[in-house]
Formats: C-alpha cells, structure tokens, sequence
C-alpha cells in the first residue's frame, strides 16, 4: 500500500484584526430600572479542554494552537484518541472505519473516500472548530456503519448586537487565507455569514514496494514506486445562516454552506519493475487539474420545555469532484518513445437526511432517568465514472479502454428507529439502547439506469447498545460499553467494472457485496488529579460476512485485486493516554495504543474472466448519467 507522510507548515505570521459594534441589551436596559439593591453577576468561565461523557469524549479546541491558523485535520492530529494521515486515512483508537459529522450531522463532502475527506479535512478552517466529540462506540441513537464517529462542532456567536471580524494568515510555500464573518442579532432574530479565500497546500511523500508471486506459472517480480510533491490548492467558501426565536421554547434554523477547491498537482512518480532479470524505469508525469464542489442546506425546528425536547432536520448536501489521471510516461530503460494517456475519474455524491429526535427527563431525588426516542431516514447516491485512452502523440487521437472506461451508481437507503434509557443512581449511570434498522442497496451500470439496475437487495437488522459507567470516587471511574451495528459497503467496492492502476495490477469490484456485521466492546478507566490525569482501555472487535480482498492473476502476471464476502474477523488493543497540566497555560500529554488486526486475503487460483465493459461513449469532461 501507498505510504504518504505529509511535511509541516513553519515560519507562519498572522494578521487578525476584528471590528464590533453593540447594541443596547434588553437586560441592560432592565437592570437599571430595578431597585439599586438588586445587583446581577455574570461569572465567566474557561470551558474544560477535555469533557468525559458517560458515550463520548469532548474536546474543546476553540483556544487550541491548532485552531488559530491550522486546519481541522491538524487539530484531530493533535487528539490522543484520533490518528489521521496524510491522505485523509482516519484511526480512532485503532479503528479505520470512522465516521465524520458536521454539527451531530452527514455531509456528503465528509462521506465521500479517504482522499476527497482528506481534503475537505485539510481546507476547514480550524478557526471555525468549537469542539471536537469523538465517540468510540455509539449508542443506538447514532447510525454506527460498523465504526466510531468524530463529530466537528462548528463555532457559534449569538450574542446581541452587531459583530464582524476580518481574520488572515500568511507562510511559506506562498500559502496565505484571509476571512471575514459576522453576526448580526436582535429580539427574535439572529443571521450570521462568512467568506474565506485560502491558498493552502501539503507536501506528499509517496513510496511502495510491492513484490508478486504468480502461484500458477510460478514468476516472481518486484514494482516500486517513488514521488514527491507540494500540492497546491485554492479554497473558497461562504456560509450564511438564520435563526428564528419566536418565543422561549421553539426555535427554527436555516443554514447554507459551499466549498470549492481546484488544484493542479505535479506528480512525477519514480517506476521501477522487475521481471526476474529483465528491467523497465520510467517517470510517470502528471499534472492535473483536481476540483471540488460542496454545497449542503438544512432546515431544522426544535422546542424545549417541561423536561422535553424535540428536535427535527432536514438536510440536503451534494459533492461532485474531478480527478484528472492523464500522464505521460517517459521511459529510461529500455528507451522508448514517450507514452500518452488521458484519464479522469468523476463523482458525484447527493445526500439527503431526515431526522426527528424526543427526550424525556425525569429526576426522582438520587435517582436521574431520560427517554429518547427518534427516527433517521437517509438516501444517498454515489454516480462514478471512469475514462482511460491511449492517446497518439502525432494526431492527439483518443482510443479509449474498454475495460476501464466505465460508469456505474450506487443507490442506498436506510431507515431506523431507535429507543434510549439513560438511568443514574448513585455512583452508577447506564445508557441502553436498541435500534431496528432497514437498508436498501441497488447498483446502477451502464448508461441506461433502468434497464441495467440490478435488483434492489435489502437488509433488515436489529442492533442493541449498552454504556456502563461507575464513578469510583470524584477523580476516578470505570466504564464499559458495547454496540452492534452492520457495516455498508463502500460504493468504490461495488463498481462491476474494471479500474486501472499501473500496467501489473488491477482492480475490480463486486457488486453483489454484502453489509459486514459488527460487533464491538470497550472497558476503560480514567483518573483526574489536580495536575495529572489519564486514562487506559481495552476493546475487542469482531464481524462476521467480513469484506476482504480477493486476488488473481489474468494474463500472466496481472495482478486483478477484488472484493468479496469471507468469514470472520476479530481485532483487539489496549490503548493509553496521560496529561500533565502544570499550570493553566501548558499542557503536555503522551498517548499510545497496541493493536493486533490480522489482515485478510483471499486468492481465487482460477483465470477470471474480464468484465464486460460499459457501453458509454461519452469524453473525459463529460459526467455521468
């Protein structure tokens, strides 16, 4: 597998001026008509950099290093329960499948691959980030996917009166990002909106290794690759946002986002392989251009009161992304002429959520309880396409690949219901929960959607939680949590088509993948002191109908990787993590963790026979049906 280490950004200086204007409060304005006895006191408080929730760890940033001129991939780096790499590959306490939320909800930018994540991580504001809440394992009331969740909590200035604020930031490389926001809040009404312009980048290293073995004709080979480069990107975003108040109790929200990022990265990849002793170097080159589009809306009401508290959203949020894959390839031995290929992979992501949440709180002296209850609807459509030609460097002529020129879409539905009990009595809190979950699956090929969907398959799921918690003392506890979930398929593994990674491997998908079902336990303890605090835990991960890789050869020596359905897995670890807090302005922590995840393949020894190729026509810059 492709190991990218991206390099950090030094020599930063930063520029942040801010303008207000206020507006008498009505509060204000009360107190001093009242009797001059009467005295009001607002205490004001620094919020705890780390909150431990009984389903949940919150980690307020807002006044984190990170969050002034980093991004929001930089401040989930500096988590000690989340690990992100370069490309985009997030880990939460050892666990590769995670899910990103966006304010407690999906987006599709954030639900796209590791790359297109990496991206939309990479250009987020991390001025923006209030908190971070990372949930190792999740209660009924959240769709799992067989994960955890990292939900990004954006900031939110609602104080009366008038506020803007113009904020910039300059470094080496030639990366700069200047913003504005504002909010503007009176009676009943609040509107808030931001414009940011950012040239930002990362440095990618890029190396394999990868040694092959035909098991039929018994010829060994090695391929490497090598590359390094600082990709550029141009970011620009807007948000604008509206709420309404109309009494104490009801509240009615109206927001909208856009993204956009354009790059033209210059790649130019080191090949090397060998065929026991004959050898071929060349340079893969390629430039681009790479591009980005989000844009999301929702409309959410909620209304609180006599202990209740109800809460219902809809949202719509779309992604199209181009990655252009055309290169040349100059060869260094056996000399030859230079090779042409144009290619380009378009996707288009819509996503569109509804969702109704009640609560219910209850105290009865020592004893606290709280119901919930709530339904989750959500639909979603992944549109792929590929295209790969030779190209004739003498006439620019284009012969495409009909193997590799394909486009297909992935259809997904799920609906659930879910129930939760939150109990507390004394030293003890538990959370239980039980969610009934349907899914639906259909995958589209070729340009007629209708003629050439396969029948919808679907899966039905009944899916239990448990957190336990015990607070020992004041400082110390003990936890325990458990969640079953099913786990989708990526809709990159479902492709019924062949894509192309280099001359010796290919990959193709299974479109009759099944949802893997998983099943999770976690034990932790933590300790606070005044100074000192830490944490240690131990989980365990299995599923069953797990999804793994499945190789053969065609040819030869192509190597053809695929997926499909196989048995059983099981992972565990023991994780760890430790702060020292000397006094309110440094904070140095340690954090580490042991995993054991055997890695799963199947090898098919029989010739697979190619898939029939898609019957579309259209260019490179056309988008898929």
């Amino acid at each position: 597998m492709p190991t990218l280490i991206s390099e950090p950004i030094v020599l930063r200086t930063t520029l942040f001026l801010t303008l207000s204007g206020l507006v008498a409060l009505p509060s204000q304005t009360h107190a001093q008509e009242e009797d001059p006895a009467t005295q009001k006191v607002t205490v004001t408080a620094r919020k705890a950099p780390v909150v431990r929730k009984l389903d949940k760890t919150v980690y307020n940033v807002a006044d984190a290093p990170q969050a002034a001129n980093g991004s929001a991939q930089d401040i989930l780096q500096a988590l000690p329960e989340v690990a992100v790499t370069a490309d985009g590959q997030i880990a939460v306490k050892g666990n590769s499948r995670v899910t990103v939320l966006v304010d407690g909800k999906p987006t599709a930018m954030m639900a796209g691959s590791s790359e297109e994540r990496a991206v939309a991580l990479q250009t987020m504001s991390g001025a923006d980030v209030a908190g971070i809440e990372v949930i190792t394992n999740p209660s009924a009331a959240h769709d799992a996917n067989g994960g955890a969740i990292v939900n990004i909590v954006l900031k939110r200035n609602r104080k009366p009166g008038a506020h803007a604020q113009v904020q910039g930031s300059a470094s080496d490389h030639g990366l700069w990002n200047v913003g504005t926001s504002g909010d503007l809040t009176r009676n009943n009404i609040s509107v808030h909106g931001s414009l940011a312009l950012r040239h930002d980048g990362t440095r990618k290293f890029r190396q394999s290794k990868v040694d092959w073995n035909n098991p039929l004709s018994g010829q060994a080979g090695q391929t490497q690759q090598a590359s390094s480069v600082f990709v550029h990107r141009v970011v620009d975003s807007a948000a604008l946002g509206l709420d309404y108040a109309p009494n104490d109790r009801d509240t009615l929200s109206l927001s909208a986002r856009h993204n956009e990022r354009r790059s033209r990265p210059l790649f130019d990849v080191l090949n090397q392989d060998r065929t026991g002793a004959a050898a071929s170097v060349f340079h893969r080159i390629s430039e681009g251009p790479n591009q980005q589009a989000d844009h999301s809306a929702s409309l959410a009401y909620s209304r609180q009161g006599h202990g209740t508290a109800l809460k219902a959203m809809v949202q719509r949020s779309e992604t199209d992304a181009l990655v252009d894959k055309s290169y040349r390839d100059v060869y260094v031995a056996p000399a030859r002429a230079t090779g042409y290929s144009r290619g380009a992979t378009r996707s288009a992501r819509r996503l569109t959520q509804a969702t109704l949440d009640w609560t219910r709180r209850s105290a009865n002296g020592a004893e606290y309880g709280q119901w919930g209850m709530g339904l989750d609807v959500q639909d979603k459509i992944d549109d792929l396409y590929n295209y790969q030609a030779a190209v004739d460097p003498a006439t620019g002529a284009e012969a495409p690949d009909p193997v590799t020129t394909n486009g297909y879409a992935v259809t997904t539905t799920v609906s659930a219901a879910y129930l939760t009990d939150q109990i507390r009595r004394g030293p003890w809190e538990v959370l239980l929960g039980a969610r009934l979950e349907r899914m639906a699956l259909r995958v589209h090929s070729g340009q007629d959607s209708v003629q050439d969907s396969a029948p919808a398959r679907h899966w039905r799921a009944f899916n239990p939680s448990l957190h336990l918690k015990y607070a020992a003392s004041g400082q110390a506890g003990l936890t325990l949590s458990h969640r079953r979930s099913l786990q989708m398929p990526d809709p990159r593994d479902l492709n019924p088509f062949t894509t192309y990674v280099d001359t010796y491997n290919l990959s193709r998908g299974n479109p009759g993948l099944a949802p893997q079902r998983v099943s999770a336990w976690e034990i932790g303890a933590n300790t606070e002191g005044a100074h000192l605090s830490g944490d240690a835990g131990l989980f365990y991960r299995g599923s069953r109908d797990t999804v793994v890789d499945a190789r053969s050869f065609e040819d030869g020596n192509v190597l053809v990787t695929s997926r499909q359905n196989g048995g059983q897995a099981r992972s565990a670890g023991i994780t760890g993590a430790l702060e020292w807090t000397p006094d309110a302005k440094l904070r140095l922590g340690i954090d580490g963790g042991v995993y054991r995840a055997p890695a799963l393949t199947a090898w098919r020894s029989m010739r697979m026979a190619s898939r029939p190729a898609s019957r579309r026509s259209a260019g490179p810059g056309q988008r898929a049906a």
